[in-house]
């Protein structure tokens, strides 16, 4: 790795492999190969004079690329899929004059770019549902631990530890379906020709428009897809594009809700990310235990966050067939959009598989502010012994406000209930408040809630996707 010229942090320090792999010039490049060898192929089963001898020697061309050679002629000419062309050409010179035979540039860019995508959504895929599994590990684990629910970020009515992580997952759980949506409408440009209307095609085949159709349905299916956009200009429509960044997006807020909820409940010491044995929180403050992961989670989610808005604009300013000023740009913004959220889910997998959970600092917690909520159980306890509501209001009211200025302007602990077992209004609860004030009665349905959620809309999907499980989140640094 050079120290001088300026590295992508996204390779370099958090995407994984295999997605920079996937956009990486070996695998784009022998896209093009093997599209015009099917394109090649095809058109000799339709009639047209290649031989099976030039077909079989671009296949047994089709992985040997000269890059340096084609570096050279991209000086030359100026034209990437030229400069291959010739390249290819070089490598397999019976072949030469058969090579991208009626095709336009678009023919191996576009079509490639979408297989491209369509194998990065299937990384994100098998990710997402890793990260899905280890959070219902979480949930059912911690379904029946009550803890505080914060609205405002004030503290609320008690939820469960594993309820709240249902939240999380049905975020995923929405992200997922949008994924699924996207692939079940996914669409190769095809074989359409400089401006989309196949003519050069149509003069190949002598004006015989039936072959050119067949000619577009073999090769996508030697590609092993079967739809195409039913018409297009030069590009496949650009709207995809922005598709696609909207469901990475919606990824990345998922993510990033997530990852500030671990914020804030390892500043509360509730709930901790991972912390390794010779981790350093900070160079100045040996003690500290910083939320690294979620805070990269949080920043690289706030960079996907803003990309979409940018295939919108490409996908706007496309005049009549098509403009070439969506191409350096798209090169750059789809691939790291697709790393991005690679490196979002791998920190994500990281985090939820290895959630520490503090239950007696989530105890104390709920302790410290239960007698308040518990206030109303409490009067109509009251209430049925023969007691006056009004009358009970108040007087709760009054010892609520005397313990609350204890809490808050004397650092005390909150004394509400010994407050009420020495009143003798309260009398018919006295010995009783412990039981009237038991965590577990105050959280609801939260614990079936979480174990009906799991079993009727996440397990499903685990279950669908049984095979892709078993991913480990890397931090690699």
């Amino acid at each position: 790795m050079s120290k001088i010229v300026y590295e992508n942090p996204l390779n370099t320090r958090y995407a994984s492999r295999e997605m920079q792999e996937n956009f990486g010039d070996e695998k784009r490049f022998r896209l093009w190969r093997k599209l015009w060898i099917a394109l090649a192929e095809s058109e000799m089963e339709l009639g047209l004079p290649i031989t099976k001898e030039q077909v079989e020697e671009l296949k047994a061309h089709a992985e040997d690329i000269d890059y340096e050679r084609a570096e050279a002629y991209e000086r030359q000419v100026r034209h990437d899929v030229m400069a291959h062309v010739k390249a290819y050409g070089d490598a397999a010179p019976g072949a030469k004059g058969v090579i991208h035979l009626g095709a336009t540039s678009c023919f191996v860019d576009c079509n490639s770019e979408l297989i491209i995508m369509r194998d990065g959504l299937s990384i994100l895929l098998k990710k997402l549902v890793n990260v899905m599994d280890k959070l219902r590990a979480f949930a059912l684990r911690y379904r029946n631990v009550p803890t505080l629910g914060f609205t405002h970020l004030q503290p609320a009515q008690l939820t469960t530890v594993g309820k709240r992580a249902t939240l999380w997952l049905q975020d995923l759980m929405l992200d997922y379906e949008s994924l699924l949506d996207l692939l079940a409408r996914f669409r190769l440009r095809g074989v359409k020709g400089t401006t989309g209307t196949q003519a050069s095609f149509l003069d190949l085949f002598e004006g015989d428009g039936e072959k050119v159709k067949e000619l577009e349905r073999r090769v996508v299916r030697k590609l092993g897809y079967e739809a195409v956009y039913p018409v297009t200009g030069q590009t496949y429509p650009r709207k995809f594009d922005y598709s696609v960044l909207c469901v990475l997006s919606q990824i990345a807020q998922s993510a990033y809700k997530f990852s500030n909820d671990i914020r804030l409940l390892q500043s509360m010491k509730e709930v901790e990310e991972p912390f390794e044995k010779s981790q350093i929180g900070s160079s100045a403050m040996a003690y500290k235990r910083n939320p690294m992961r979620s805070e990269r989670m949080g920043s690289l989610a706030r960079y996907l966050l803003s990309l979409p808005v940018n295939a919108a604009v490409t996908a706007s300013t496309q005049w009549f067939e098509r403009t070439l000023d969506d191409s350096a740009n798209r090169r750059i913004v789809i691939a790291q959009a697709f790393l991005t959220a690679d490196a979002i889910l791998n920190l994500y997998l990281n985090v939820a598989e290895n959630l520490v959970v503090y239950e007696k600092v989530i105890a104390r917690h709920v302790a410290a502010e239960l007698p308040f909520m518990a206030t109303e159980n409490i009067i109509m306890e009251c209430v049925k012994a023969g007691g006056d509501r009004q009358e009970l209001h108040e007087r709760i009211r009054v010892l609520s406000m005397e313990a609350g200025r204890v809490v808050k302007e004397e650092g005390g602990e909150n004394d509400l209930l010994s407050r009420i077992e020495a009143d003798a209004l309260f009398q018919p609860v006295h010995g009783k408040l412990s039981a009237i004030v038991d965590a577990v009665k105050f959280v609801g349905r939260a614990p079936e809630q979480t174990t009906e959620f799991i079993e009727e809309w996440i397990d499903p999907i685990l279950q669908k996707h049984k095979n892709l499980l078993g991913e480990r989140g890397e931090v690699r640094v």
